[in-house]
């Protein structure tokens, strides 16, 4: 049989090391052992979170152009996919026999006869990869919610402020942008007078010359302007995600001048600009069945929840339903996983192993990380001794030393990020069994945040029409649905 060797590495900086040799060399001797024949092989350097992953479309490409069904060799599930949307394309050249995947440290083979317990196995490392990229994915946004509580904007800083970069530490800030934030104070004060259009204004300040921040440097347009007078950044307090929070920077105008340019704005009858922290369950996860729109979240009397859709009789009209009526059927659906006990061990099992691979391969990660934050360290120390003995010049010290300060300052985050997946790793992994076969009493016993995390993991295209609710289960999920039986599972 041809083969093709896939091997892979998540980041660039990995490049060097000896990752990817160590793979190949496993995977050209299971080959060797097997008897294939390697016509091609593949290294993909990558993101595991990010890209349009083309290394990969190419690989099944030359696939399909062979004449007979290819082995895809790879080290680990993770080394090939991280989600289930390239489950679907790989299970589909396996069921038309161009391709037949071989798992080096799983000890799997997916080909067009294999047993539904190997597809079970296939799909449960394919959601361990996945919860992996997500820890990955929660780590970064622990990073971005430390930053908000200390009041760090993570965004562009809007006109009037500047983004800088300390040249030596390369810690990023805003400041005041001292040649245009008085004239953001003066749009403030102009339109406060309820005199003046944002069309008046985008005019007004042209005149002053006054253009965005940005690489275009574009004059402000009138929906700029709009934008600008209701962005509370410019009092003192940040909007992100939705959520206002108080930021660090310096204010250029007070919060009585905002409040007041948000009263002409919306008309002297309605209520000035308020801060709303409240979340909800399905905010952002669910569609109206009708008008395909993210469905909005309301509460009335300051208690009773709805969801906020279109009528299907009436799709002109709105139509409000009862949070409640749409968490009663996610209830039902969470209680019709079934995990007959004779699969739960054989999937403990398996995830134990596949757990020791992974943790092997982030130990190597890591290894290899500190022993590149060493070298680093060893340059700069050599660096201070050259300058000490006047070898180099201060500006070039300084050059240098600001380059490898900043790869040091790179390795710590990528050690960081590693070591919190790898303590997490297994937790996940032994975790997602329990997940399956206790889904609704963990959900009932969840807190907001907590249950959305749940439904988008094992829910995906949530829409409503009227007042019921279809979905499509993530994989596996969709294979547990009223099945009690190992034999109910097994004929899947």
């Amino acid at each position: 049989m041809k083969a093709i060797i896939l091997s892979r590495v998540s980041t660039i900086e990995q490049q060097d090391g000896h990752s990817i040799d160590a793979q190949k060399a496993r995977l050209k001797e299971y080959c060797e052992r097997k008897g294939f024949r390697i016509i091609k092989e593949f290294e993909i350097i990558e993101s595991s979170t990010k890209g349009s992953r083309k290394a990969f479309y190419d690989m099944l490409e030359f696939a399909k152009k062979q004449n007979e069904t290819v082995a895809i060799v790879a080290d680990a599930v993770d080394r090939i996919q991280r989600s289930f949307k390239e489950s679907t394309i790989l299970d589909e050249l396996v069921r038309k026999e161009k391709i037949e995947l071989h798992f080096y440290r799983e000890s799997m083979v997916i080909g067009k006869d294999a047993k539904s317990s190997d597809i079970m196995r296939w799909d449960f490392s394919v959601m361990g990869a996945k919860t992996y990229v997500l820890n990955i994915s929660d780590n970064v946004k622990r990073s971005i919610e430390y930053k908000i509580r200390n009041g760090e904007y993570i965004r562009r800083a809007p006109v009037g402020y500047l983004n800088i970069k300390d040249p030596i530490t390369g810690k990023s800030d805003i400041i005041v942008d001292k040649e245009r934030a008085y004239l953001i104070k003066k749009i403030f004060e102009e339109y406060a007078t309820g005199l003046s259009s944002f069309n008046q204004l985008a005019k007004q300040s042209k005149k002053w010359g006054l253009r965005n921040n940005t690489k275009t440097a574009k004059y402000l347009s009138h929906s700029v302007i709009s934008n600008l007078l209701s962005d509370p950044f410019y009092y003192g307090y940040m909007r992100i995600y939705g959520d206002i929070h108080k930021h660090k920077y310096e204010p250029l105008i007070s919060k009585e001048l905002f409040d007041r340019c948000q009263e002409i704005r919306n008309g002297y009858k309605k209520k000035p600009f308020r801060d709303s922290k409240k979340d909800f369950i399905f905010k952002g996860l669910i569609k109206c069945g009708v008008s395909d729109r993210l469905v909005s979240c309301d509460i009335k009397k300051g208690k009773y929840v709805y969801l906020i859709c279109r009528d299907p009789k009436k799709p002109d009209k709105k139509l409000f339903v009862k949070e409640g009526v749409i968490l009663d059927q996610i209830k039902e659906v969470f209680k019709s996983l079934q995990v007959p006990e004779d699969l739960l061990k054989l999937l403990q099992k398996h995830l134990e192993e596949s757990a020791g691979s992974e943790r092997k391969f982030h130990q190597l990660q890591i290894k290899n990380l500190e022993k590149e934050s060493s070298l680093v360290q060893s340059k700069l120390d050599n660096l201070l001794d050259m300058r000490l003995s006047s070898s180099i010049t201060q500006d070039e010290y300084d050059k240098k030393a600001i380059e490898l300060r900043q790869r040091q300052k790179e390795l710590n985050a990528e050690l960081s990020i590693h070591n919190q997946a790898d303590e997490k790793f297994s937790i996940t992994l032994t975790s997602l069994i329990s997940l399956a076969s206790r889904a609704y009493d963990i959900f009932e016993s969840s807190k907001i945040a907590e249950k959305r995390k749940l439904i988008n993991f094992m829910f995906s295209n949530l829409k409503i029409k009227a007042e019921k609710l279809e979905y499509d289960l993530n994989k596996p999920f969709d294979l547990m649905v009223n099945k009690a039986t190992y034999q109910e599972w097994l004929s899947v």
